[in-house]
Parts: structure tokens; C-alpha cells; sequence
């Protein structure tokens, strides 16, 4: 934590010199202390510390300054740090002036030049100064900040990528005043929005994935061009394979378009997880992995959007959307899926506008009070609404089949029946999204009765199909009739192998169409859709890459 800053602002070098020697005797170990030569050279300077996060404790500043006199320096400082007190450096024949300042300005305290001896003259002003200033609960800010709308897409998509990538932030409604505070300093206004502000106090106005991942000090750019394997995806089969793949001995490096976790990192709670009897965050699984892949030494690339992969030789290629590449002996293809768009009118205009994809844990807050609604019937959607019955009045699941036995595991329906503000309706689907700006209302279908009822909400989430959103994949690479990709035995047919296949072998069991490449997790065809399958077979994708390494 930054300390906390004590500022003197002074045109005359001696005094300025001289008060800031004084502080620093006293209060050097708790306060930093800034000097600036004049009232424009320390409002730049506030400016830097509030896109900083550093907090001002108190300023002390000159009554007489060329260009700007100490009392219109407070005023706008005033601006950007409402918390901090005020004091103004006099000589007797301004104390008039001063006391009047006091008034007009709101300025705490006036001290007369000279302060000698400061223990009696300098020092209780100060001590007062401070005391106050704590009182008040104004404190540093460290974290990355965000300024946006509750209601904007772009605004929920820079809040989501943090959160998922465990980027500690504070978030500010630009309806704030401390919102507007932060945009003066940065020079920005609400049509920049959303904001982000490093900790250091880079700016970054309407910033994509790449550029956020840069400025929080996410890796983006691989340390090299050839590795003995690359991973693509972040979720649990991958995170299993990186893991594997580094821990003996592989030159690995993890590619993740968005967020290591995939679908798993959103879960609220996983509690079927072989190990975690008590459960476990996705969130907590995937650090706990994220850093165990780093520990072997794998590389993690975030924000990085893979276009093609081919075969080059021996090499195994893999493309990036911005022309770059890297190559490997092998890859694990571990992409996983995303959840399928809901067919419903209104639902894309409204899209990160209250209605969400996946858990969007960043909005629980938001939800005290409300009904929640959640169409799904997986684990995922039930994992859901568990979390969300502690924040919201009420959650209600859709459900458009008979029950939901048949897709959700025993113990979460279980969960889900013992929770009294969770209600699950079957054979209900939604029809409509309602709203001006952000979610309003939906309208529902009774499937069953063949009626429809509109309901106020402002939160609807989606956990529903299971896209592979492999369509960036060229034709080498076998894929079901639903762009599940096809690994070994499914890729023989009446005993023959793949076209194109040029190896003297059967693929292996999780190899894909193109030797050395290979599948796991939910992106497989056939694969079980589970956290721990995902992992077993990253971890069993990294020993069928050995083999194929050893016998070239």
C-alpha cells in the first residue's frame, strides 16, 4: 500500500525547501511528501497521483503565487480530492485574506510564515490536519480501476475479463462523483467510457482484451517460436495438459482467447470434484492450476485469438488473428465449448445488458432484492442458481424439458429442492426481451398450457447447448456433424484411416485427423462433459504426445 501523501505547494524555493524538510522530520515514515513550485504544477501533479490511486492526506499551499494564487489552487484541487485537507501559508498582513479563504473555500487551517519553532507552530496544525483526514476513511487505491455504466456491454465485458482473469479491480459507476473525479484527472469524458486506469496510472480509454491483458501485466506475446507443445484453451483440459506437459520436461506455452477456466472458471461451486469435499470455486481451481502450470514453467498466453492450425513438415502450426505465429512438434486442442445463443427476440440487443452468459459473477451484487431467472437445465445453470439464491428475492430456472433429472447431477437437485427462493418451472422457454437501455422485462412460454405471461426482471442468464466454435479449423481436421472434433477410433471407417493420414499407425486414441494433434476436454466428440474428465484427458493427451515424439 502506497503511503499516503503530504503536499506543499510554494513559488519561493526557501520556503518550499524548507517546509517540506520540516514535514519529512516528522512525518516522513507514515506520509510521502510531495513540493510543487506553483498551483498548475501541482494540480498536474494531483492529477497523476489520482490515476495513481495514492490518496492526499493534506495540502499545504501559499497564498501569494503568480498565475494562481493558493485559494484558487484549492478550490480545484478540491476537485479531485475532496477528503484531503487544506491549509494556507500566510504572511501577517494576508491573515485577513486567510480567515476569509477559511469561509469561501472551505480551507481547514492558516499558518503564518515563519513556523519557528514547527513543534509549536507547525506541528499541531498538521497533527490536526491528518487527524481529520483519517476520520474521514479516505484510504490508497492500488488496484486497476474501471469507469463505466452499469447498463454498457463494453463496460461488463472489461469487468468480466478481470474478474476472470483474477485481476483484482475497483469498479465506478461514472454516475459517481469519485467516477467523475477519475475522468477529469485522466482527461477523458463519459463518451470514453468504459475507463480503465492501471495502477501505475496508464489510461486506457474503450480498451479490447489484448490491450487490457498488456496494461495489467498479463503475458500476451510468446517468449519464442518453436515449443515442444502448444496447448489452445484454458479450461480444465487444458490447464491439465499444460501442467502435465511442463512438469516432464516439455517447452509448453498455453494459449487462451479470453480467460484461463473456460465454463468451469465461471462455476460458483464445483462439489463433485475428486479431492474438494467441502467444494470449490471454479475460480480457485483454475488459479490453483494457472500457477501450477507456471510453476513447471509453461508459458500462459491471455488474450490471444487462435485463426488456423496446420501441419508445416514436422512442425504443427498455429496461427494468431494478427498474422503471427508459433510452431510446435505437437498441440492439444482444448477449447472447450461456449454456450449456445439463445434464439429469443431482444435477448442480443440486451446482451451484457442484463441479460448474461454463463454465472457473470460480477453481477451478484447487482441482484439483491431481484428475481433472477436462468435458462438451463445442466450443472452449470443449477451451480448458478445456488449462488444467486444468495443474493436475489427469488431464482427462477427455465427449463424447456419435463424436469431436470435427465441433464443435472443428483446432489445439485437436491441442493436446488432444499433452497426456498429457488423455483424451477419446466417446458418454459423465453419468447421476448424486453427493455430500453438494459433489461426490463421477459416475456415467458408455457409450453405445456400454450399461454405466455411477461415478467419484470433485470437479470437473465444463459446456460444452455454446448457450441465447440471450431469453425476456425481447416478441413484437415475431422469434425462431427456438430464441429465436435474426431479422435481416434472415430476417425476409422470400415477400417481405414483418415484421409490425408500418413503415418504407418492407427491414430491414437485422442488424436486428431493430423498426426500430433490432439483433443481433449469438451471439444472432443464424445467426450463426458465433466471437470474431471476434462482433466484426465489433458493429463492422457500429454502421454499420447510422448509416444508420438518418441517414435519419429
Amino acid at each position: 500500500m502506497s503511503l499516503p501523501i503530504l503536499m506543499t505547494v510554494d513559488d519561493d524555493p526557501a520556503v518550499s525547501r524548507s517546509v517540506a524538510r520540516d514535514l519529512r522530520r516528522r512525518y516522513g515514515q507514515d506520509y510521502r511528501v510531495v513540493r510543487a513550485a506553483s498551483g498548475a504544477d501541482a494540480l498536474e501533479a494531483l492529477r497523476e497521483i489520482k490515476l495513481r490511486g495514492d490518496a492526499v492526506a493534506a495540502i499545504l499551499a501559499d497564498y501569494r503565487m503568480p498565475q494562481m494564487d493558493g485559494i484558487t489552487f484549492l478550490e480545484q484541487a478540491m476537485d479531485l480530492f475532496p477528503y484531503a485537507r487544506r491549509a494556507l501559508l500566510t504572511a501577517y498582513a494576508d491573515t485577513d485574506a486567510a480567515i476569509q479563504a477559511i469561509n469561501v473555500v472551505d480551507v481547514d487551517h492558516y499558518l503564518l510564515k515563519p513556523w519557528d519553532p514547527p513543534e509549536e507552530k507547525l506541528y499541531p496544525v498538521v497533527d490536526a490536519l491528518v487527524d481529520a483526514w483519517r476520520a474521514a476513511g479516505d484510504r490508497p487505491v492500488d488496484e486497476t480501476k474501471v469507469i463505466g455504466h452499469r447498463w454498457s456491454s463494453p463496460s461488463y465485458k472489461v469487468r468480466d475479463f478481470l474478474a476472470r482473469n483474477s485481476v483484482p479491480y475497483r469498479w465506478y459507476s461514472v454516475e459517481e462523483p469519485e467516477a467523475c473525479r477519475l475522468l477529469e484527472a485522466a482527461g477523458c469524458a463519459a463518451d470514453d467510457i468504459p475507463v480503465l486506469i492501471t495502477a501505475d496510472g496508464t489510461v486506457l480509454r474503450k480498451p479490447d482484451g489484448e490491450q487490457i491483458a498488456d496494461a495489467v501485466g498479463l503475458s500476451t506475446r510468446p517468449a519464442s517460436e518453436f515449443y515442444d507443445l502448444v496447448v489452445i484453451g484454458g479450461g480444465p483440459a487444458g490447464l491439465g495438459a499444460a501442467v502435465y506437459g511442463a512438469s516432464e520436461g516439455l517447452r509448453t506455452v498455453l494459449v487462451e482467447r479470453r480467460a484461463t477456466g473456460g465454463q468451469a472458471g465461471q462455476s460458483s461451486r464445483i462439489e463433485n470434484y475428486l479431492g474438494f469435499p467441502d467444494g470449490v470455486s471454479g475460480a480457485q481451481l483454475t488459479d490453483r492450476a494457472r500457477r501450477q502450470a507456471q510453476k513447471f514453467g509453461a508459458e500462459v498466453l491471455t488474450a490471444r485469438d487462435v485463426t488456423g492450425l496446420e501441419a508445416r513438415g514436422s512442425a504443427r502450426v498455429v496461427r494468431f488473428g494478427d498474422g503471427s505465429e508459433i510452431a510446435a512438434h505437437a498441440v492439444v486442442l482444448a477449447t472447450g465449448v461456449s454456450y449456445r445463443a439463445l434464439e429469443a427476440e431482444g435477448v442480443a440487443e440486451l446482451t451484457g445488458r442484463g441479460v448474461f452468459y454463463g454465472s457473470a459473477a460480477t453481477e451478484a451484487p447487482e441482484c439483491a432484492g431481484e428475481h433472477v431467472y436462468i435458462v438451463g437445465g445442466a450443472n452449470s445453470a443449477g451451480q448458478a442458481a445456488v449462488f444467486f439464491s444468495r443474493y436475489a428475492k427469488e431464482v427462477s430456472i427455465l427449463v424447456r424439458g419435463p424436469s431436470l433429472q435427465a441433464s443435472m447431477s443428483h446432489y445439485l437437485i437436491e441442493q436446488i429442492e432444499a433452497i426456498d427462493n429457488i423455483h424451477v418451472r419446466t417446458r418454459t422457454t423465453v419468447v421476448r426481451a424486453h427493455g430500453t437501455g438494459h433489461l426490463e422485462e421477459l416475456t415467458l412460454c408455457d409450453e405445456e398450457q400454450g399461454i405466455t405471461e411477461t415478467v419484470p426482471t433485470g437479470h437473465l442468464f444463459v446456460f444452455i447447448g454446448a457450441a465447440p466454435r471450431t469453425e476456425w479449423l481447416g478441413d484437415d481436421v475431422l469434425r462431427d456433424e456438430h464441429g465436435f472434433v474426431c479422435t481416434g477410433p472415430d476417425l476409422m471407417v470400415d477400417g481405414k484411416r483418415p484421409p490425408g493420414w500418413v503415418l504407418d499407425r492407427d491414430p491414437h486414441h485422442l488424436e486428431s485427423s493430423i498426426p500430433g494433434v490432439f483433443v481433449a476436454g469438451d471439444v472432443r466428440s464424445q467426450s463426458v462433459k465433466r471437470v474431471a474428465s476434462a482433466v484426465g484427458e489433458g493429463a492422457m493427451a500429454v502421454s499420447l504426445v510422448h509416444r508420438y515424439l518418441e517414435a519419429r
